[in-house]
């Protein structure tokens, strides 16, 4: 069946398959302008494997202990969450292929796109066994745990919604390997993160892009889309095991917490769709809006509130830490 072309107007309801059609276009241009600027790199030259020994076990090696890494605590927590958040891999291609197809330019970029994604894993999992930074058998039971249950996106109402989330998505996780490696005490893993992070921004480039061109062809829903997204965001690692406590310590450690996430995710991508200078929005997308408005203004509170706390908290340990 084919699906004859539709020209935008700003009330007009576009199913998925509409959508998907009249923006085919813009996937395969960015595409094309992925390919040309993504820089292939080898997850093994990041490596540092003459660090490796064997582990107790099967080949009767030395048990892991704590003391045998010199990755910050701080650290630790992040690369774990960072690599069990990469290792739903799976469920992230079932998502995006289901909703965005197998043909074409999509799939071709559906395809791409969990190729560098499936080294990322790749690589934090041989990084962290070789220098010993976490306990392999607890990373390995966290894994089987999240991956047992899967992923599921909260904002799976369409595929507007699934291209926002991603948009955010993308650049949040760039951020998180970012401060990671700024955080981990090992210049071998910030390296590492650099390369993962660089992948991540290009991939967030490729979903904004696209989601600008939605606005343009789709301003009420695709407004719509971002405001419920914006409002309703989490992380995709959000059911691995203990992740609420590991979320505290990383906000509280500077990795991602509520002020980077207003200032640092979300705000670059809504000034560069300029999402709060749209006109000739219909009921729907005026709505959607100014929620949008209402929640950012609100999520800028509660950053300084948190930032506030997040001061006097630093403040009790380095006094505690200067008392000892």
């Amino acid at each position: 069946m084919t699906i004859a072309p539709v020209q935008r107007t700003s009330s007009t309801a576009w199913t998925d398959a509409h959508l998907i059609l009249q923006l085919e276009e813009v996937v395969e241009t960015e595409l094309n302008r992925h390919l040309k600027v993504a820089k292939e790199w080898m997850p093994h030259e990041y490596v540092p494997w003459s660090q490796g020994r064997d582990f107790d076990g099967v080949l009767g090696g030395e048990a892991w202990a704590l003391e045998q890494s010199k990755v910050t605590p701080l650290g630790r927590i992040a690369l774990v969450v960072n690599l069990l958040t990469e290792d739903n891999l799976p469920s992230y291609h079932h998502e995006i292929a289901t909703m965005f197809g197998r043909e074409g330019a999509w799939g071709t970029w559906v395809h791409r796109w969990t190729a560098e994604e499936g080294r990322h894993g790749i690589a934090l999992r041989d990084y962290l066994l070789a220098t010993r930074a976490v306990d392999p058998v607890e990373l390995e039971r966290a894994r089987m745990i999240h991956m047992s249950e899967g992923f599921e996106s909260d904002n799976a109402h369409s595929m507007l919604h699934s291209v926002a989330y991603v948009a955010f998505q993308e650049l949040a996780t760039r951020i998180s390997h970012r401060n990671t490696g700024h955080y981990a005490g090992d210049p071998l893993c910030e390296q590492l993160l650099a390369k993962i992070a660089n992948d991540e921004n290009l991939h967030m480039v490729f979903y904004r892009n696209l989601l600008k061109a939605a606005l343009d062809f789709a301003p009420d829903q695709t407004m719509r889309a971002i405001a419920d997204v914006v409002t309703d965001f989490r992380m995709p690692g959000h059911g691995m095991p203990g992740f609420e406590r590991s979320a505290a310590q990383l906000a509280i450690g500077g990795v991602y917490n509520l002020r980077i996430h207003h200032d640092d995710v979300l705000q670059p991508v809504l000034r560069h769709l300029k999402v709060m200078e749209v006109r000739g929005l219909g009921p729907e997308g005026q709505l959607a809006q100014n929620e949008l408005g209402l929640f950012l203004e609100g999520l800028d509170a509660q950053a300084t509130k948190f930032d506030e706390r997040q001061a006097a908290l630093l403040a009790r340990r380095a006094a505690n830490a200067a008392r000892k």
